[in-house]
């Protein structure tokens, strides 16, 4: 039976009772209790957990939205841990594509942290989603809380996406569960030169399933989950109006660079590679990082007939 929380639109459902998420109980140790806002029903639902890193960059922002597309499009809800970075722009996708999205706090269920998360939820709630977490009402971030939420991250999902992860990184948590408890773990490869990379790459090393383009993320999905897509995989042409244009967003699609180093790759001047990046900037096809280097766009990334590679 489920009981009404000490908020007036929450709920509150302990384990054994009717309409306890059966997957959680997958788990050595299932929470006693789960405090929640919105549908109860959706945890129910096939779901598809996307993770990563917080320092997100447009190659993992593109990675989040494209499998967060798939995952829609394959009748998959999306659970995500409602953090900056990979957690949202994952989450955003999903309800942009017209999903549901399911976040799993490390607060209380009524307590938005980090605040920006703030419009993620109440869209996820709005869209017959649902918020959940296993503190109690009212409770602040803990950092022994999060953990916790990570496991019932992977507990609720067949499968569990990691677009991009740093080392040390709070992802690992979130794949080790899936690994104790027979989850898919599901792992794009990054450049060996990002810093945001070197986790994902150290979990294909370990034996995560490598996911090198979108088909083979859509072909997973429907092996996993034994549903197909409602829509064809796409094939677009690459983006950028010039041979030049195309041939630096190339460049940049491999790894981030500074102005002089893309100036070297595609044999220019500096004022005229200043110029082109400038272009391209205006486009929304490259952006500057926090260290002052270029990288492609997550526009342009997704534009790719794969996961950047072309």
């Amino acid at each position: 039976m489920m009981g009404l929380g000490a908020q007036g639109d929450g709920w509150v459902i302990n384990c054994g009772e009717d309409g306890y998420p059966r997957m959680l109980e997958d788990l050595s140790d299932p929470p006693a209790r789960i405090y929640g806002r919105g549908r109860l029903s959706a945890l129910m639902e096939p779901c598809f957990a996307i993770v990563g890193t917080r320092r997100i960059t447009p190659y993992g922002a593109a990675l989040c939205e494209l499998a967060a597309k798939l995952a829609v499009e394959s009748g998959l809800t999306v659970v995500s841990g409602g953090a900056i970075g990979c957690d949202q722009v994952a989450g955003r996708a999903a309800l942009d594509a017209g999903g549901v999205h399911i976040v799993v706090l490390g607060t209380g269920a009524d307590v938005v942290y980090p605040a920006r998360s703030g419009p993620l939820i109440e869209l996820a709630l709005a869209r017959g989603g649902a918020v959940i977490s296993l503190e109690p009402w009212g409770m602040g971030p803990r950092r022994y809380a999060f953990p916790k939420r990570n496991r019932v991250i992977a507990a609720l999902s067949q499968a569990v996406f990691v677009a991009e992860a740093g080392m040390p990184s709070g992802t690992f948590s979130t794949a080790e569960v899936a690994g104790a408890i027979g989850r898919e773990l599901l792992v794009a490869p990054g450049s060996v030169f990002s810093a945001e990379s070197r986790g994902t790459n150290y979990l294909i090393e370990a034996g995560a399933t490598i996911i090198p383009d979108e088909e083979a993320l859509s072909c997973a999905i429907s092996r996993i989950y034994e549903t197909l897509r409602t829509q064809a995989l796409g094939h677009t042409k690459p983006v950028g109006a010039t041979a030049e244009e195309r041939e630096a967003i190339r460049v940049l699609t491999a790894t981030p660079l500074r102005a002089d180093e893309v100036a070297r790759a595609l044999s220019l001047d500096t004022r005229a590679c200043l110029e082109l990046l400038s272009a391209l900037s205006v486009q929304s096809l490259v952006e500057r990082t926090v260290d002052g280097r270029y990288a492609a766009s997550s526009i342009a990334l997704a534009a790719q007939t794969s996961f950047g590679a072309q």
